[in-house]
């Protein structure tokens, strides 16, 4: 018998209390649709992903690829689901998995596996719950052994009032989950088939387990505000293991970072900063108040912000400096370089220790095309210097305060490229005079 394990993901909801177009696995949680994170987990412990859709989610397919889909073209219910996507499988073992419980950990998904593995035939994930609310309640029988799962639409008092919740998920062998499948049947208030009226089924034939997880990961969401407490949940993970990295987080309530992002020893991150995608931080680096990075590497002991923006492909090397109200788009800033405030530098290359003026701009797009500026190394770039790409400025040059750089400034060389100023005696003084007089008749 094969040994492969699938995940079968179930998420052809809709999620109509999202009030979006978009279906409830495609809702943004930490920068990623919710089912990224799940498939990111199940990665680590399955063989193989096979994810259940409805008809017409081209995007869901499209974010899941390059793992196998199946349309549910009848929305029957949890077991028409699971059905659908197990039918996908010959053989070997089957974790079925929802997508609106994406925080779920790959140690809880192994213990699921690790319990059915034992003396099991069906394992299954539960939690208890603050508020248990309209959760399915799992009733236990002999030595603890789960008998059944009530959904609560058709519970009873009694049965309301268990604290230990389905929270869904199970692992079970796949030709066991074909034979239940196929013998429930939409007997409920919802007239719909219900995955959970298999542990029933596999009650009679053996033992089955519940592996309890908690609330904080096996929550499931179904509303924006649900949305946004998994949002809390995942940030609060995500800063815990930023800190016991070595990172220091100063206020860490009001730092927003990505599931991908790195963090080394060291690394100081002040309030208010938002990190998305794609960022590296390397040791001792310091990330000030209110910036805003993503799609970017900075180096070791390099300084960005306050109020700076990286947008991707953006490396600040060892000891560079970004300032307030700076933004870097696909730049290479190098070691000890100097970008201090008000500069835009997008396409560009900077060599090791040049200082951009104030108010510098790299104007690296055409309408059409994206062109480069080169700048070398130990530059003087004056404040208010607009650099039109393509251009380059080589090593030790400096440009003029307010200057226009078209064309290449050689090395060394003092690079002027403004206009002659001229003073009118007495003309501003009537200007201004003539100015009021006017306002003055409306």
């Amino acid at each position: 018998m094969s040994s492969t394990t699938t995940a079968v993901i179930l998420a052809a909801g809709m999620g109509t209390r999202m009030k979006s177009r978009l279906p409830k696995a495609m809702q943004r949680l930490g920068n990623r649709p919710m089912i990224w994170h799940l498939i990111e987990t199940a990665r680590q412990i399955v063989d193989r992903i096979v994810v259940v859709i409805g008809p017409g989610m081209d995007e869901l397919a499209q974010q899941v690829s390059p793992h196998e889909t199946v349309i549910q073209y009848d929305r029957l219910g949890t077991g028409h689901a699971a059905k659908i996507g197990v039918d996908m499988l010959n053989d070997g073992k089957a974790i079925i998995l929802y997508a609106d419980n994406p925080l779920l950990t790959a140690n809880t998904m192994q213990r699921l596996l690790n319990a059915h593995e034992g003396r099991h035939i069906l394992s299954l994930l539960g939690m208890r719950p603050v508020v248990a609310g309209h959760y399915g309640r799992i009733v236990t029988g002999v030595e603890g052994h789960v008998e059944r799962i009530v959904e609560f639409k058709d519970a009873s008092a009694a049965e309301r009032s268990i604290t230990l919740c389905n929270a869904g998920m199970m692992c079970a062998d796949v030709a066991h989950l074909k034979n239940w499948l196929s013998r429930i049947t939409p007997e409920n208030a919802q007239n719909e088939y219900y995955l959970t009226d298999i542990v029933a089924l596999a009650a009679k034939e053996g033992r089955v387990s519940c592996v309890e997880g908690t609330e904080e990961e096996l929550a499931g969401i179904n509303s924006r505000a649900e949305l946004a407490q998994a949002e809390n949940r995942l940030q609060q993970r995500l800063r815990q293991n930023a800190l016991e990295q070595g990172a220091t987080l100063i206020n860490p309530s009001s730092i927003f970072l990505d599931p991908d992002t790195v963090i080394a020893r060291d690394v100081v991150i002040e309030p208010n900063v938002f990190i998305g995608p794609g960022v590296t931080l390397e040791e001792g680096c310091l990330i000030r108040a209110f910036s805003h990075l993503e799609g970017c590497l900075v180096k070791n002991g390099a300084t960005i912000g306050p109020y700076a923006r990286l947008r991707p492909g953006t490396v600040c090397h060892e000891n560079s400096h970004i300032g307030n109200f700076v933004e870097l788009k696909n730049t290479d800033l190098g070691v000890g370089s100097k970008v201090n405030h008000l500069t835009y530098l997008g396409d560009a290359k900077i060599g090791k220790m040049s200082n951009i003026g104030a108010g510098s701009i790299t104007c690296n797009y055409d309408g059409v095309f994206k062109h480069r500026t080169t700048i070398g190394d130990h530059c003087f770039i004056g404040s208010n210097s607009i650099m039109v790409a393509p251009v380059q400025i080589e090593d030790d040059a400096m440009t003029a305060a307010g200057s226009v750089i078209t064309q290449a400034v050689p090395s060394g060389a003092l690079a002027f490229g403004r206009a002659r100023q001229e003073n009118k005696a007495g003309k501003g003084r009537a200007l201004q005079q003539a100015l009021r007089k006017k306002k003055e008749q409306g």
